[in-house]
């Protein structure tokens, strides 16, 4: 077996990577903005390699990754499954593994504290894979912090540079993150990328879509061919604003994008539906009645308080608005398009707000039939 230290050179989907005496953790939030992060959440979100692979070609078929997961555990919640690792051979999945073991931060729901203790490392293992030369993916799991460690194959590995597909950078709240999605190539916006032959980025950050201007100035900075933002539910979830600083702040995190990006496709989605926000504000407050988790909205209706259906009509007026002052790369997308009241009789989110792993599916064809086919907003 040849061992190969993983290195930046064999990344995509990530922004920058934190070195440390073992290997490297990839993030998806460049250092300047990780030193702006207010709170545990974001911190902990962005270092969740949701979108992450290594990518290389060779004619090996055996491969073990090295790593150190960091898990999440929440008392009074079931046991999360580990994280899975998933295997593509020339862009079609082949295998999964996971790693037991590993670090683990138990995070209390109602008061938002957090422990942190160290574990082992582990070991994801691939074996019988095609004996030729291939390209290889291993998408990390969406949802683990992950330090990477080492490679080893039965044949040596080459980086695969970034080539001439179009470069996706999306934005948005835990739903694109990949809450409830069972494996990484298994959230909406893997999906749409794997079907649609796209180079995606994803900086869907759980609980933490809430129009930080650190985000923005990423997004400014990071190349892209097309760009989404699915804006709105973190900050009705969170109670963070009120309509008077919502607006605002759309537009300067929209501003700052189009420093960066003047003519790129730009497409603005709402939020999905989701019963519990759409005339509720926030804050959301766990529930634990009946044995499982589920969320419920707890705040009360008022002048400028905003519920998804305030957000929905604003971010549309915002659009509109901008577009005819001359912005005509800039698009909008009521999210019920993708997921609304018939697709939440089929498909209830489980826990109130998160959508089942077939809504991810849903959503992902929904977005690709609106958004990328010839005449869609971000079609190539």
């Amino acid at each position: 077996m040849i061992t190969t230290p993983v290195t930046e050179a064999l990344l995509h989907g990530h922004l920058d990577v934190e070195h440390t005496g073992r290997g490297l953790i990839p993030h998806r939030l460049p250092a300047r903005a990780r030193r702006q992060i207010p709170d545990e959440q974001l911190a902990m979100a962005q270092s969740q390699p949701s979108g992450v692979r290594l990518t290389f070609r060779t004619r090996a078929t055996t491969l073990a990754l090295h790593t150190v997961p960091t898990k999440r555990a929440y008392p009074g919640v079931p046991d999360l499954p580990d994280g899975v690792y998933d295997l593509l051979v020339d862009g079609r999945q082949t295998a999964e593994a996971t790693v037991p073991g590993g670090n683990l931060r138990t995070i209390d729901l109602a008061t938002g504290r957090t422990t942190f203790t160290e574990g082992p490392p582990g070991t994801a293992h691939f074996t019988g894979l095609p004996a030729r030369d291939k390209t290889v993916e291993i998408w990390l799991p969406h949802t683990e912090t992950t330090e990477l460690i080492a490679l080893d194959s039965d044949a040596p590995l080459t980086p695969v540079a970034a080539g001439t597909r179009n470069r996706w950078l999306h934005h948005g709240s835990s739903i694109s993150h990949g809450s409830n999605a069972t494996h990484p190539t298994g959230t909406w916006p893997a999906l749409v990328a794997l079907a649609a032959g796209l180079d995606l980025t994803n900086l869907g950050f759980g609980g933490s879509a809430l129009l930080d201007l650190f985000t923005a100035r990423a997004i400014r900075d990071t190349p892209a061919d097309l760009i989404s933002l699915k804006l709105g539910i973190n900050v009705v979830n969170a109670d963070a604003m009120r309509l008077r600083a919502f607006t605002p702040a759309v537009h300067g995190f929209l501003d700052t994008i189009r420093d960066g990006h003047p003519t790129t496709p730009l497409l603005v989605v709402s939020p999905i539906l989701c019963p519990v926000q759409e005339h509720t504000p926030g804050p959301l407050a766990p529930d634990f009645t009946g044995g499982t988790l589920r969320f419920r909205a707890t705040g009360e209706p008022g002048p400028g308080r905003l519920t998804l259906t305030v957000v929905r009509d604003e971010l549309a007026r915002i659009v509109e608005a901008r577009v005819a002052d001359g912005d005509p790369n800039l698009h909008y997308l009521d999210g019920r398009a993708l997921y609304g009241e018939p697709d939440h009789e089929i498909h209830p989110h489980p826990d109130a707000v998160h959508p089942t792993p077939e809504a991810h599916r849903l959503i992902a064809t929904r977005f690709t039939g609106l958004a990328l086919t010839p005449g869609g907003p971000l079609a190539p």
